[in-house]
């Protein structure tokens, strides 16, 4: 299978998430991907998540109920352990579903709502720093 080239950022969709043109960042120094969420609250064995941003207007969702979810710990670039949530769900590069792994945090204070780590990117894609937003832009021509 030949593998897709990715840029450094993109602009993808979380079709589940009813989120469209969401600006990302691929960080290969990030083992799991991970995406901002405003509000969490765990009630009855069901995880209730409201995506939505200040700083980034693509990013708002009505509440979204997960059935499934768990926790995992991520260990972040300063060293910090933080346990979070973990949802599946489904992101479009290249006009492609793919299942992915986000683990939620609060990302308000970040350039980018998103990052896509290495955990995603292996086997699917390579990475060339020089390029920018390579499935936006094929969806585009589209």
């Amino acid at each position: 299978m030949t593998k897709k080239i990715l840029g450094r950022v993109d602009k993808v969709d979380f079709p589940e998430l009813n989120l469209s043109t969401i600006d990302v960042k691929i960080d290969t120094g990030a083992y799991t991907s991970t995406i901002h969420c405003s509000k969490i609250r765990e009630e009855d064995g069901k995880l209730y998540c409201i995506f939505e941003s200040k700083g980034h207007p693509n990013f708002k969702s009505e509440e979204i109920v997960f059935n499934t979810y768990t926790s995992t710990d991520v260990k972040s670039s300063n060293g910090m352990k933080q346990n979070r949530y973990k949802i599946k769900t489904t992101v479009l590069f290249f006009g492609k579903r793919y299942k992915i792994n986000l683990t939620l945090s609060t990302r308000d204070d970040m350039k980018f709502p998103v990052l896509i780590g290495r955990q995603f990117l292996r086997h699917k894609f390579l990475v060339d720093v020089d390029l920018e937003n390579q499935s936006y832009k094929q969806n585009e021509i589209k």
